[in-house]
C-alpha cells in the first residue's frame, strides 16, 4: 500500500487542538464544549454530523445526573458556540459520516472524549502547567489521554476528507462521552451508532507503554459494574441517646473493609474498589446517612457475576447488622472483548507503513475495562470485524495521576496507524 501523507500542518493543528481540549476537560455527560468544537471543525471540513440527541435513548444511559442548563452556560462561557449548543439539545457527544460516493465497506471509528474528575498539577515540572494549557476546570484532568484522542480524531477528519477520492464506502466517526466510569458506550451501542459497520476500530494511548510502540488488537477486558450503595440509618445524640441511633457510617465502613475481604475466584481475575466513602454530620452525632461509590471486575462474565453478587451480599449484611437500609443505583457498566486477529493482521500492516512505529505486536492483554467493548461487541454479532488499538506514549506518570500527560508525537502516530488502516479496508482498489 501507499501510505497517506500526513502534512506536518495538520500534526501543529492536532497539538493545539488537544491543548485546547486540555484545558477546558469535562466529565462524563457534561461534554458540551468540546462536542462543539468537535462538531465546529468537523462541519468546517464538510462531514455531515449527528447529534447525540438523535440516537440516544434516555432508559440506556448510566450515571448521569447533571444540570444541564449550569453545564451549557460554562461550555460557553469557555468558548463553545452558542448555537451548536442549542442544536446539540441535552446531550454530548456525536457522529459524522463520511460517503466516498462508491460501493465498498463501513468502517467506524471510536474517539472518547470525556476526562477524569482529578486535579491536575500545577507547578513547573509539569509539562500542560508550564506550557499553559493546564486544566482551568477545578478537580478535572485529562489524566487519561482522552483529550488527545479527540485530537487525533479531529485530524483523522481532516485528512481523510482531503484523501476522499482515494476511498471507497463509507467512514463513520464516532465521538463518545462518558466513557470513564464505562457509562456511555452502551448507551451509544444500543443507539445503533455502529450498526452496519464492516469494521470497527477504537485506540488508547499510553497504556504504560513508550512511544513508538503498537498494539493492533487488544483483548482480556475486564467486564466492570459501578454503583453506588447508600446507607439511610437514624441520627441521635451520640452522648445522651446513642441507643435510639442507627449508625450508618459503621455500616458503610464494615461493607468496605468486606468488599475488599472478598475471596478471589478460581475462574479468573477479579478487582473490588471503594472509591469514596462520605458519611457523618457532627462530632456528637450517631450518622444517619452514608454513601459509597464502588466498583467491581471480572476477568469474564461468570467471574463479574460472582464477584458482583459477593457484594451485594456484603452490602446487605452489613445494612442488616447495623439496622440501616440500603440503596444500591448502577452507574456504569461494561462487558469484555477481544480483537478480531485478521483485522489486527490488517493493522499491523498499516502500522509498518506507519510514521515513528519502532514495535508492533498484534495482540497485547488490557489490564483494565473500556464500554468500547459494547460497540465492539454490537459489530462483532452483525458480522463485522473489530480492533481495540493501543498506542505507546511515554508518560511522566501513570494515567489518572495529577501529573498524567502524552507525549504529543505519539498522536502522530496514532493518526499515521488509523489513516493507514483506514485506507487498507476503504482504499480503491483501482
Amino acid at each position: 500500500m501507499t501510505p497517506l501523507n500526513i502534512p506536518s500542518g495538520l500534526k501543529d493543528e492536532m497539538r493545539l487542538w488537544r491543548r485546547d481540549f486540555h484545558k477546558y476537560p469535562e466529565r462524563g455527560w457534561t461534554e458540551f464544549r468540546t462536542t462543539a468544537k468537535i462538531a465546529e471543525q468537523l462541519a468546517e471540513c464538510g462531514w455531515p454530523l449527528r447529534f447525540s440527541k438523535d440516537f440516544l435513548r434516555a432508559e440506556d444511559i448510566m450515571g448521569r445526573d447533571i444540570d444541564v442548563g449550569k453545564e451549557k452556560s460554562r461550555a460557553m462561557a469557555q468558548g463553545a458556540d452558542e448555537k451548536l449548543i442549542a442544536e446539540m439539545g441535552d446531550y454530548t457527544g456525536l457522529t459524522a459520516e463520511l460517503d466516498a460516493g462508491r460501493e465498498g465497506p463501513v468502517l467506524a471509528l471510536r474517539f472518547d472524549i470525556d476526562c477524569v474528575e482529578c486535579r491536575e498539577a500545577k507547578d513547573e515540572r509539569h509539562f500542560p502547567a508550564r506550557e499553559g494549557f493546564s486544566s482551568v476546570n477545578d478537580g478535572l484532568m485529562h489524566s487519561c489521554g482522552h483529550d488527545g484522542h479527540a485530537a487525533v480524531g479531529l485530524a483523522l477528519a481532516r485528512l481523510l476528507m482531503d484523501e476522499r477520492k482515494r476511498l471507497c464506502g463509507k467512514v463513520v466517526l464516532i465521538f463518545q462521552p462518558a466513557e470513564e466510569g464505562v457509562r456511555g458506550g452502551y448507551a451509544m451501542a444500543r443507539g445503533g451508532v455502529a450498526d452496519g459497520a464492516d469494521y470497527f476500530l477504537t485506540m488508547h494511548l499510553g497504556l504504560g507503554r513508550p512511544t513508538g510502540s503498537v498494539v493492533c488488537g487488544m483483548g482480556g477486558f475486564l467486564c466492570s459494574t459501578k454503583f453506588d450503595a447508600g446507607f439511610a440509618g437514624v441520627g441521635a445524640h451520640a452522648g445522651a441517646e446513642p441507643e435510639r441511633g442507627r449508625n450508618a457510617l459503621l455500616a458503610a465502613a464494615s461493607a468496605a473493609l468486606n468488599l475488599h475481604a472478598i475471596a478471589p475466584h478460581s475462574g479468573g481475575a477479579t478487582r473490588v474498589n471503594v472509591g469514596v466513602l462520605r458519611a457523618g454530620e457532627g462530632r456528637n452525632v450517631v450518622p444517619p446517612a452514608a454513601l459509597m461509590k464502588i466498583e467491581t471486575r471480572g476477568e469474564d462474565a461468570q467471574v463479574a457475576k460472582y464477584v458482583y453478587g459477593r457484594s451485594m451480599e456484603v452490602l446487605k449484611g452489613a445494612a442488616a447488622m447495623y439496622g440501616v437500609s440500603l440503596t444500591v443505583t448502577k452507574q456504569g457498566e461494561t462487558i469484555s472483548a477481544e480483537s478480531d486477529a485478521e483485522l489486527a493482521a490488517a493493522i499491523a500492516e498499516a502500522a509498518r507503513a506507519s510514521e515513528g512505529v519502532t514495535r508492533i505486536d498484534e495482540y497485547g492483554k488490557m489490564a483494565g475495562s473500556d464500554d468500547a467493548c459494547w460497540l465492539m461487541e454490537r459489530v462483532q454479532r452483525g458480522g463485522g470485524k473489530a480492533a481495540y488499538i493501543g498506542i505507546g506514549a511515554d508518560s511522566p506518570a501513570g494515567h489518572h495521576n495529577e501529573r498524567f500527560d502524552i507525549d504529543e508525537a505519539a498522536m502522530d502516530i496514532a493518526l499515521s496507524v488509523l489513516a493507514n488502516s483506514a485506507l487498507l479496508i476503504c482504499g480503491r482498489k483501482s
